[in-house]
């Protein structure tokens, strides 16, 4: 077990513990949490032994092997599957053991060193690496592609994967889920929760610490604190105990009035005195409770747009990818300007909700025509019609690498269409949040610097709001007070870099919000006042994130990228989740039907928990072909009445869906007021009606689905 035992812990000349005491027990899977600064990662440097305690005892057993996530970027040519094995150190030198006593020719170190790798797993070692790389979300051709060939969010993945495959009694993982799409983050809480050893965890993700742990430390003013449960249960026993905390305190602060008020009365009174000094003493003694001291919360809020476009935007037959090289020189300048009518070398104004048919029109007598895509362009998505209506919250769910980024890119502007077209209603105000936007800030700035360049890009650096006072009261909202505005960003952590590029994308003003992963470096507290501020957003929003506490909070539809299309999610994130096994399971099976060397590693993670059936008496043929035609005929007339209602509900939904898409391309085009109140009130009623419908559909088909089950022979 990990002991704590009145430990003064310091980063310099910080006291980060003081006088802390705490007990991990073996297997226990903790999650360690405090705000920005408590002192998370120093603990980890003392548990990973780079630390030392500077007071009290700190214990953990000699024979423990630690694993953790190396934080430098890898810089190799090894291929990935290589790079992952390799971070079994024991096997690596076994091998190496095997290959010196080949080389000598030393028959009975041959046989040692043979037996010791089959203990050490050597048999099943790759199908082992192999599968946490796929899981991790890398594609099978991509085993064997150099490890340098990947963009640095991979690389780490590599190592976080690489850290998985290292036999461990204790696992130390620091924010590992800041580089996983949602569909890796389900499959490492998986393998997490069947992991046997010591697991310590920093996350800032409440509902993977939900998932995965069941005690929680807590630092908060140099104390270490645990508490039994996972997060959740951590945050109500914590608001359990300042609860009781204040109202001892106010008693105690209530007893002790009592007791000076008697003393400052009698202490001169020679009958009182030895009343009063004994009060003085029992005032000496009391040990005191501490007033409840809330850290201050940050909040902040998005403008209200000057304006809401209805539609906001209108995607038709649209190609989203990546241009060939030589295409993208020659129109890097296109994609920064507006909308379709930039892609498009309009004016501006001409892509007020333009139709697809006067926009061809107006091409054709320019003599061009929509983009298309072109010989060597890289196509991610195709055919995609969707339309962005004012308020609506579109979660963008889908797998890792079938286009999400892409399809945000494409509709911020900052990737090229390829073909089709993006119509942007009038006054369309985007802030874009993207993966890489931390990137993106000038080191040496600081943030009154980026705040002044923004209004100068802007346009408005002449207006009351752009002076410097003005924009250091902003800046100081989002948590730069005084002279933190002045301080170089390349200074700054990670949460700090996002504050600054939310505070940029407050300032624009925007009526459409496209957030890409905007939660990697936020901490817990950050993330609850961004789910605060997008719900009381009065625009769009289109988010993407691996953050599910956030998606439930503030979405209220999903858009699911996959296969090549962008279509409507019907379900929540749990079905979500049961989409994304679902999905791997086809991969494994299709992976498996190919009967490739890498698709054993795909099965391997998947299979291990399956054990065959016991085998059943055999009936004679003619016995089991009666007994087969009875149970369908019994099935049959069970599900027929079902099936037909399950039917007729398909086909109402099928012409309601039509109806539902005509609607919306109408009230995409410019129509009287009159007519687009009476598009809008039908188009509420189909909605609402479709809900019913599917909501039947799916009791329908659970019914069927359930007669069917209980009339399968086992």
């Amino acid at each position: 077990m990990i002991q704590l035992q009145n430990l003064t812990l310091r980063r310099g000349a910080k006291v980060l513990l003081d006088g802390a005491s705490v007990t991990i027990h073996p297997g226990e899977k903790a999650a360690l949490v405090g705000r920005n600064g408590a002192g998370k990662s120093t603990l980890f440097a003392l548990f990973n032994g780079t630390l030392h305690e500077d007071g009290g005892d700190f214990a953990m057993p000699a024979a423990w092997r630690i694993a953790q996530v190396a934080q430098h970027m890898p810089e190799t040519a090894e291929p990935a599957a290589e790079f992952v094995l390799s971070g079994d150190e024991r096997l690596v030198h076994l091998r190496e053991q095997l290959s010196k006593a080949e080389q000598s020719g030393d028959g009975i170190a041959i046989a040692h060193a043979h037996g010791d790798l089959h203990d050490a797993g050597a048999h099943d070692a790759r199908s082992r690496a192999e599968a946490l790389i796929l899981g991790l979300g890398f594609k099978v051709d991509e085993l064997q592609k150099p490890v340098n060939s990947f963009s640095g969010g991979w690389r780490m993945r590599l190592q976080l994967a690489r850290a998985l495959m290292a036999p461990s009694d204790l696992l130390l993982l620091d924010e590992p889920t800041n580089h996983l799409d949602l569909d890796a983050l389900v499959w490492l809480e998986g393998w997490l929760q069947r992991y046997a050893g010591t697991l310590i965890v920093i996350s800032h993700d409440r509902e993977f610490l939900d998932a995965v742990t069941r005690v929680t430390l807590h630092i908060e003013h140099q104390k270490l604190t645990r508490y039994g449960g996972n997060y959740s249960a951590f945050e109500e026993l914590r608001a359990q105990q300042l609860t009781l905390q204040q109202a001892a305190y106010a008693k105690q602060q209530e007893k002790i009035a009592h007791l000076q008020k008697f003393i400052d009365r009698f202490k001169a009174k020679a009958t009182k005195a030895k009343q009063a000094q004994s009060r003085v003493k029992a005032l000496e003694r009391m040990e005191r409770i501490a007033p409840v001291l809330a850290d201050a919360e940050f909040q902040f809020e998005f403008k209200e747009p000057a304006n809401l476009p209805n539609p906001m935007l209108a995607v038709r037959d649209a190609v989203f990818g990546y241009r060939a090289e030589k295409a993208t020189k020659t129109e890097a300048a296109g994609a920064q300007q507006t909308g379709a009518a930039g892609q498009f070398g309009l004016k501006p104004e001409l892509s007020d909700y333009a139709t697809t048919a006067t926009l061809h029109a107006q091409l054709a007598a320019r003599g061009e025509l929509p983009p298309e895509p072109q010989p060597g362009d890289r196509v991610i998505l195709r055919g995609v019609t969707r339309t962005v209506m004012a308020g609506q919250r579109i979660g963008i769910l889908g797998a890792n690498g079938q286009g999400k980024s892409t399809f945000v890119k494409t509709v911020a502007r900052t990737l090229p269409l390829l073909g089709g077209q993006i119509t942007e209603g009038k006054g369309l105000a985007i802030g874009y949040f993207a993966q890489q936007e931390l990137d993106v800030l000038h080191a040496g700035s600081t943030p009154l610097e980026h705040m002044v360049r923004l209004a100068r890009e802007t346009g408005r650096d002449n207006t009351e709001e752009a002076r410097e006072q003005q924009l250091r009261n902003f800046l100081g909202t989002f948590n730069f007070p005084g002279e933190m505005v002045l301080q170089p960003v390349g200074q700054f952590s990670g949460g700090e870099k996002a504050r600054l590029v939310l505070a940029m994308i407050v300032w624009q003003r925007p009526n459409l919000l496209l957030l890409d992963e905007p939660t990697n470096h936020l901490d817990l507290a950050t993330r609850e006042a961004l789910a605060v501020a997008l719900n009381e957003f009065e625009g769009t929003v289109m988010l993407v994130s691996h953050d599910r506490a956030l998606l439930r909070s503030v979405c209220d539809e999903f858009w699911l990228v996959a296969r090549g299309g962008v279509a409507p999610f019907e379900g929540d994130l749990d079905d979500y989740q049961r989409y994304l096994l679902d999905e791997a399971k086809r991969l494994r099976e299709l992976a498996a039907a190919q009967n490739t060397p890498d698709s054993i590693a795909v099965s391997t993670e998947f299979t291990s928990a399956e054990a065959p059936k016991a085998s059943q008496p055999t009936l004679n043929p003619a016995e089991q072909r009666r007994l087969d035609a009875q149970r369908r005929q019994q099935l049959a007339e069970k599900t027929r009445p079902l099936k037909r209602a399950l039917e007729k509900a398909e086909q109402r939904m099928q012409t309601l869906g039509a109806e539902q898409t005509a609607l919306e391309q109408r009230l995409a085009t410019p129509l009287p007021p009159a007519e687009i109140a009476d598009a809008g009130r039908r188009l509420k009623a189909v909605g609402d009606e479709l809900a019913a419908l599917e909501d039947e559909w799916l009791r329908l088909s659970g019914e069927i689905e359930a007669i069917e089950q209980t009339a399968t022979p086992a």
